[in-house]
């Protein structure tokens, strides 16, 4: 992609040790985040099978969410990259206070929503779920669905301090949620012998905690980016447009993602207890296959607002190559190392043989393609998010996603009696679609012509 690039190494924006602390804490965060579903699922397996599935389904609305939070937070992150691109710290300060206010009062909406739908949740969304799959998901629900505004902060918090380039403050918070969560998991459900409470409560104080400490440090008035002395919750149409410009677009196709990924759930769901566990064990180790590659896009998000903001087009260029690289050649260690432990770590899980047996399945198709194309799918369309063009990638992910994904999921699932195998199929099929389109559109130049301020 562009090999030919020539760059004066005396005038890119990033040195090679800039990358090396944006990259860095990014890949432990992103870790310590994929270990926090870890050990709740690994726990509460304990609990049995039921109590895995329960808290999967519940972790799907919960990680939808998260999307949302983190796609407007982007929003925020790509104006206040370019505003320091432009030498406008200021109005990056600005951004900072506008995206909080905007995300305060967009989480606190949806946390109302989400307890008065309750009912909906259960009964019509999750699908036919057996009842005690469904008294688990109703505790649990009832508990971390009061953690929505705090994770909103969160993300809120995390995305300045990396439009900074600061990733190791997001890190430490994220280290201690993450000993917070697993200390309360293993306190409550081995000491106290709880069930899904068990680890429902230590992610809500996690949560709180994490808020909390990442706010106070936002606070400081020496760095780049700060929030103001005084808050005033007051939204600036003009700013706001700007944090939205990229947040809607992104927050629709991350929440559509999601909420496509909760209907196949309910399809799942239809399929028995065996595949619904072996689905949730897959959805939980999958996301340490893509880590890497979900760390390095949010560098890449750092990084390319920054060009475009300083009108360094051909270092945006020079970035994304480089960063690609990068990703790559981490996706396939941590892939060829996960398969080659696959069994052991699905004997974490405590399943039934038939259970794991179809976990591993899962997990070896979705691995063996991961490393070989999933940095196109995914990696890559941050260059064109981070450069104002996140409406192409909305309406590619999101048309791919209902058609290939989902379409063509329930047909191989359910007409070809692939079962859950033919979801993950479907799923590969759709990453293939996403790179057609993806690097036609970086390779044609039209994303270097959207500059957002």
């Amino acid at each position: 992609m562009n090999s030919t690039l020539k760059i004066n190494q005396n005038e890119l924006l990033f040195s090679k040790a800039d990358l090396k602390k944006l990259i860095f804490p990014l890949l432990i965060e992103q870790l310590l985040t994929v270990t926090v579903g870890v050990a709740d699922s690994v726990m509460v397996a304990s609990v049995g099978e039921a109590a895995v599935s329960a808290v999967s389904l519940v972790d799907s609305i919960n990680i939808l969410l998260f999307y949302i939070f983190s796609s407007i937070a982007t929003g925020g992150a790509v104006v206040a990259g370019q505003y320091l691109g432009g030498k406008r710290p200021k109005d990056s300060c600005r951004t900072c206070d506008q995206l909080l206010n905007l995300l305060v009062i967009v989480s606190v909406a949806i946390m109302i929503l989400m307890y008065v739908g309750r009912g909906f949740i259960l009964n019509t969304l999750f699908g036919r779920i057996e009842p005690d799959v469904k008294h688990y998901a109703d505790i649990y629900l009832l508990i971390v669905f009061a953690n929505i505004p705090f994770v909103a902060i969160y993300c809120f918090g995390a995305a300045m301090f990396r439009a900074m380039g600061n990733t190791k403050i997001s890190m430490n918070t994220s280290m201690l949620m993450n000993v917070i969560n697993i200390a309360g998991n293993a306190i409550l459900i081995y000491g106290f012998h709880r069930g899904v409470e068990g680890v429902a409560i230590p992610t809500l104080v996690s949560r709180i905690v994490a808020a909390v400490v990442i706010v106070r440090l936002l606070k400081n008035q020496s760095l780049t980016i700060h929030m103001s002395e005084k808050l005033n919750p007051k939204l600036e149409g003009e700013m706001v447009k700007r944090i939205l410009c990229i947040g809607i677009p992104n927050g629709v196709e991350n929440s559509l993602f999601q909420l496509g990924k909760i209907i196949l759930l309910s399809f799942v769901s239809g399929l028995g207890t065996v595949s619904v566990a072996a689905n949730a064990v897959g959805n939980t180790v999958c996301t340490f296959q893509c880590m890497p590659g979900m760390a390095i896009g949010y560098a890449v998000v750092t990084v390319v607002s920054h060009c475009v903001g300083a009108d360094r087009y051909d270092q945006a260029k020079y970035y994304t190559k480089k960063l690609l690289k990068i990703t790559y050649i981490l996706m396939i260690i941590v892939n060829v190392v996960i398969l080659a432990l696959l069994p052991e770590v699905v004997k974490l899980y405590n399943l039934s043989p038939e259970t794991g047996a179809l976990a591993e399945k899962i997990l070896t198709l979705h691995g063996s393609f991961a490393m070989v194309i999933w940095p196109l799918s995914f990696t890559l369309p941050n260059t064109l998010r981070a450069a104002n063009d996140a409406k192409y990638t909305m309406i590619v992910s999101v048309i791919s996603m209902w058609t290939i994904r989902i379409g063509l999921g329930m047909l191989m699932g359910a007409y070809f009696n692939l079962g859950v195998i033919g979801v993950w199929i479907a799923m590969i099929i759709d990453w293939f679609v996403r790179i057609i389109f993806f690097v036609t559109r970086y390779r044609n130049g039209k994303w270097m012509n959207l500059k957002l301020i």
